[in-house]
């Protein structure tokens, strides 16, 4: 079956028609073949593998760049699908993460009804992170039992609700 390949997603085709690959660099001229016979020279060799390894560098510096210019968009959206993941599926979290994840989702909806961004610097949100492992720290503590086990005596056991 004839298909065209511009529209198969996983072309090369498809993806430099769609923005996926660079198609205008400089540097994707000197993969191409060449069939020119050249007299062996120790000294062209040399600085033609040495070329060969500035160009893959550039290329990958390049093709990061560019990957990060096509993604810097999704951020937000990723942010709000996690976010949406964790609300419907609370009930899968470990019960030491689950108020903390209430608490994070709570802060994000007061901010979304205030129309206002939450700004707070990295300092205060690892301090408030710390408070919250503190109190469930403190929380697991308060209910542990002791097993018998043979041979060895009593031994501490944490245990979940």
């Amino acid at each position: 079956m004839k298909r065209n390949p511009r529209k198969l997603a996983w072309t090369k085709s498809f993806r430099r028609a769609h923005g996926k690959e660079m198609t205008v660099d400089s540097t994707l001229a000197f993969a191409q073949r060449r069939n020119i016979p050249v007299r062996y020279n120790r000294e062209l060799v040399a600085t033609t593998l040495s070329a060969m390894q500035r160009v893959s560098e550039i290329r990958a510096r390049r093709e990061r760049q560019f990957y990060k210019n096509r993604m810097k968009g999704n951020r937000a959206s990723q942010l709000e699908a996690d976010r949406k993941l964790v609300e419907e599926n609370q009930h899968l979290l470990p019960p030491q993460y689950r108020d903390q994840a209430k608490e994070v989702l709570d802060e994000t909806v007061e901010a979304e009804k205030e129309g206002m961004e939450v700004e707070e610097s990295e300092l205060e949100h690892e301090e408030q992170l710390k408070e919250v492992q503190e109190k469930q720290m403190q929380k697991a503590k308060g209910k542990r039992k002791q097993k018998l086990v043979r041979g060895k005596g009593v031994e501490a056991m944490d245990v979940d609700e």
